[in-house]
This record gives C-alpha cells, structure tokens and sequence, in this order.
C-alpha cells in the first residue's frame, strides 16, 4: 500500500518518485547508498509489496549491498516464491489487497521460521506487537529510510549465521529440561523441538547464560538487537509472551518468569 508522508531524515515517499521516474530514482539511490560487497554465497531476500516503486527502492538498495533478490506483488505470488526461492529472509508489506502480510506469515509460520521484517504504513504500536505476534521478527513504517531498512535487515541475518569462533561458540546450555545449542540455533525441552525466530533465540539465550540474573528490558533489548536498533517495552513484552506459548505448547509452564517493577528472571524451565 502506498505511503502518503514526508522525505525528511531519509524516508522514502513514493510519490516523489512516481513523478521523476526510476531513473532519477536509481540515481537517488546511488548517492544515498554506499554499495556493499558482493558475496559469492549471497543471501536471498523475498520482497513482498504490491507498490512496484517500493519494489524497486528495496530491490536497489539491497542489490547494492550484495544480495540475491526475489519479489512478489501479492500474497498468492509471495507463497508461490517463498516455496521455490527458499529466500534467507523476507521483507512483507502488511497491508495488500486479498492476501494482507499477517495472512502470508501465518502462511509461513506453519512450516518455516524463516526471519521476517514487516513493512507497514500503520505506525501505531498495536499494529506492530499483532505482527511481531504473529511471528515477524522486526517491523519497519512507512515512508522509510532505506538505509535503516538495510541495517535492520543486517542484524537479523547477522543473529541469524552461525557465531565466529570465539570461547562461547559452540556451548551447550541447559537448565531444567530446557537444553539450548548455540552454534546449531537449537533448543530443545526435554525430546521436544522448539522453533524460536531469531530474536526469540536470543532472548532465550540471554536468561539460560545467566539462570539467576534478573534482567530489565534494557538488558534484553541489547542481548536481542544489536547495532543500537531500539524497540519499544512493548516489543519485548510481546517477545516473551511469544516464547512463553512455544514452550507451554511443548509441556514447559516455566520458561521465564515475571518479576514485577524490575524485568524477567528464567523460571524453573520444567
């Protein structure tokens, strides 16, 4: 859908654009953005939108950074191209016509935990906890800047590869029943597999590195998002109540626990 605000601090207004064409579009763009690196193993991204200009800013800027690029107009054509792409990460308009991004992730949620940035022109913050609930993994308004949008996606991926090497990769942490391996992205309770998103992964293994620490959304929203991205209490509240469903699904009422006026503590994990 179709953003009607400003240009200010680098947000991208469509119909500036629409006006001068892609040309001068491209040529925004190129001053706008310093080109990333090419990688011979590039990551794919799914851009889903149904505003073709939208399409082709993220498509330039994200081509410009080095990355393999697909892209769908509607719901319908995002599944057809998520099932045959198998992309590392997709960027998903929340407000298309028949199919709505909430509809398409749900969609994907049923098999896959692929990362998930929702686009929306909605700015109110009910709109961004019912998509991050729904299994999106950041939420980005619109107009937006495409430099932010291409830091955002960089810190997903980057929670996303495997860790380098360092003394804590590779640990095997556990608490009650609850058992996590850090360089496999896995977490298991008991013999049950539980499929965490990125950023819920983190926030697991925030609490399961210090069992006995008590931590404020501070503390979690650091562990969580690195590079000084910022999300409101709301968003992490949101995270928790989300990991505190896959478990409970699972057989675990105990995962994280509620310590009124300061933060979250790890539950007994049983």
């Amino acid at each position: 859908m179709r953003p009607t605000a400003n240009t200010k601090d680098g947000a991208f207004n469509t119909g500036v654009f629409e006006q001068l064409g892609s040309r001068a579009l491209r040529a925004y763009l190129e001053r706008e953005l310093t080109p990333g690196r090419s990688c011979p193993m590039a990551k794919t991204i799914l851009i889903v939108d149904d505003d073709p200009h939208i399409l082709d800013v993220i498509s330039f800027a994200l081509e410009r950074e080095g990355y393999a690029i697909q892209s769908a107009k509607d719901g319908a054509h995002a599944l057809h191209q998520f099932a045959s792409a198998k992309p590392d990460l997709i960027v998903l308009d929340v407000s298309m016509p028949e199919m709505d991004g909430l509809e398409v992730c749900r969609e994907i949620r049923k098999t896959s935990d692929v990362p998930i940035l929702f686009l929306s022109s909605k700015d109110e913050e009910i709109d961004r906890i019912l998509g991050l609930e729904m299994g999106g993994d950041d939420y980005v308004t619109k107009p937006f800047s495409p430099r932010e949008l291409v830091a955002r996606i960089k810190v997903i991926l980057k929670r996303m590869s495997p860790p380098s090497p360092e003394p804590e990769t590779g640990v095997t942490l556990e608490h009650g029943a609850v058992k996590m391996w850090t360089d496999q992205h896995r977490v298991q309770f008991g013999a049950v597999e539980i499929d965490l998103t990125a950023t819920e992964f983190q926030i697991v293994r925030a609490f399961l590195s210090r069992p006995q620490i008590v931590q404020d959304r501070n503390v979690i929203m650091d562990k969580a998002y690195a590079d000084n991205i910022h999300v409101s209490d709301r968003t992490v509240d949101s995270h928790i109540r989300h990991i505190r469903t896959k478990f409970a699904d699972a057989g675990c009422g105990s995962i994280i626990e509620t310590v009124h006026g300061v933060g979250y503590k790890l539950g007994t994990c049983t």
